[in-house]
């Protein structure tokens, strides 16, 4: 389910080319997860990896991480993350 989650969020994602020639790339659903690299594969890889720590550490704090495409990865009350 994580790895589904984390390919949706991916799918969202939006990037732009910035005037100084890099890629910006960001997930708007979720919020502060953004990348920048000189390439956009650098970018996605940057970005995802932005992701995948950003998720790590709303799920520690128990934070509500949004729901994507109906793909809820949050703990069920009463469950020990």
């Amino acid at each position: 389910m994580l790895t589904r989650y984390i390919q949706t969020a991916m799918q969202q994602a939006v990037y732009e080319l910035l005037d100084d020639g890099t890629f910006y790339g960001e997930i708007p659903a979720c919020p502060g997860v953004m990348g920048n690299a000189t390439t956009l594969e650098n970018c996605r890889e940057d970005l995802q990896s932005a992701l995948e720590e950003w998720l790590i550490l709303g799920l520690r704090l128990g934070h509500t991480l949004p729901i994507l495409d109906g793909i809820d990865i949050n703990p069920v009350m009463g469950e020990v993350a």
